[in-house]
């Protein structure tokens, strides 16, 4: 191991003592109270399906990708505690990093397939957790599901867990990629069914194959919660 793994391997091990610890379980819990209270308020966010997000065991969330208020709203409309990937510039000033792992964030290098963010990822999912995985990656814009990458679909192989697709509309409206103000749109979240994981080994085609159906279901969500949200 290099010394560049070292480094992220131990800071990965940080990140885990400090999720784990009593006051990052309280301050997790806190923060998503108060976003309940004030942030879903604001925005006037309306709901469809969330009791899917009340399943046992390991999970996988995977919301589209518009803004970021997205992880937010996965993370208020559910009584469980969400982990997700997060940016390792967010873990570089020792206040900021210890707020970002209190909140279920691991560091993952931009850019670059991170085989320590995904083996812990691994790992994080297989011992129960629910977790955020984009499947369209980083920010979109627009109303299609382009396109997903084959990432969610390795860890559902991986772990066993089920992919449940979310749709939130109105999230780009309220606060767009470069916005430094969150305006009152309503928005809304529609989570959909859970969808099993595949099964056995896959081929890369079979893994591809894979990803698309769970981009047709992302699609699907993504129009009924755009739809919710301007109704």
């Amino acid at each position: 191991m290099g010394e560049t793994e070292s480094k992220q391997a131990k800071s990965m091990e940080w990140v885990v003592k400090v999720h784990d610890s009593r006051a990052g379980r309280a301050f997790y819990w806190v923060t998503v109270r108060l976003l309940r209270l004030t942030l879903m308020r604001w925005l006037r966010v309306r709901t469809q399906g969330t009791h899917h997000l009340a399943m046992e065991g390991p999970v996988i969330v995977a919301p589209v990708h518009r803004s970021n208020l997205d992880s937010i709203i996965v993370a208020c409309s559910t009584e469980r505690r969400i982990r997700a990937i997060g940016k390792e510039s967010l873990f570089t000033h020792p206040a900021f990093a210890w707020v970002n792992a209190a909140l279920g964030a691991i560091p993952v290098r931009r850019g670059e397939a991170d085989r320590v963010a995904m083996r812990a990822s691994q790992h994080i999912i297989t011992d129960g957790a629910m977790m955020i995985v984009f499947p369209e990656g980083t920010r979109q814009t627009g109303t299609e599901v382009i396109g997903v990458f084959d990432g969610t679909a390795y860890l559902a192989q991986k772990t066993g867990a089920p992919i449940i697709p979310i749709g939130i509309g109105g999230t780009e409206a309220a606060m767009a990629s470069g916005s430094k103000g969150i305006r009152r749109v309503r928005c809304a979240i529609v989570v959909g069914e859970p969808i099993a994981p595949p099964e056995g080994r896959l081929s890369q085609p079979q893994r591809r194959a894979f990803s698309e159906g769970v981009s047709a279901k992302l699609q699907e969500v993504f129009d009924r919660a755009i739809a919710l949200a301007d109704g």
